[in-house]
């Protein structure tokens, strides 16, 4: 295919994923994720961190992808600035991130009995343990040890030997289907 016809069908993807249409954003995903990766790297130089724009870049294509208007240029570049975006903010904030050692960690104690203490206190008839319930049990406990216990989305990943973006991922997903089960 050549760029025009890639073009084109980036464009064309874009407006059935803002109809809500996920296998347009599967199809994006796949024909895109390449490209955008090469971009996310160039800027953050790490491939994990490079992973983890691109990964919140998609979720903020589905999310917004309603703003994307045709006459203002191509889908191709505004997804390419979704993800230039992400990853400048993510250079930006990673000064804010706090990367704890595990000798801190081990000085913090084992905060997670706290969270599942705290979960297993909560009357089974009332609605948040029913809602909990629900949700993947790594989701659950990185949401209980960060809004219980107070850990950063950092400390929750190396608790959990998970990589940080995928705890975020968790946390995002799993109080986004909290909000739903609670609403």
């Amino acid at each position: 295919m050549n760029e025009q016809g890639a073009a084109a069908q980036v464009n064309s993807l874009v407006i059935e994923i803002a109809k809500g249409d996920r296998s347009a954003l599967e199809a994006l995903f796949r024909m895109e994720a390449g490209r955008l990766l090469a971009v996310a790297r160039r800027i953050v130089r790490r491939s994990d961190l490079a992973e983890e724009v691109v990964q919140d870049a998609f979720v903020a294509i589905w999310q917004r992808s309603g703003q994307y208007d045709p006459k203002y240029g191509e889908a191709r570049g505004w997804i390419t600035r979704i993800v230039r975006n992400r990853a400048l903010n993510l250079l930006r904030d990673a000064g804010r991130v706090d990367h704890v050692d595990s000798q801190t960690l081990e000085a913090m104690g084992d905060r997670t009995g706290d969270a599942s203490n705290a979960y297993e206190l909560l009357p089974e008839r009332h609605a948040l343990k029913g809602c909990l319930k629900q949700l993947d049990a790594k989701k659950r406990t990185a949401i209980l040890l960060c809004y219980v216990t107070g850990l950063t989305h950092g400390e929750v990943a190396a608790k959990l030997d998970a990589p940080l973006g995928t705890v975020k991922a968790w946390i995002r997903r799993g109080m986004s289907a909290l909000q739903e089960c609670l609403g």
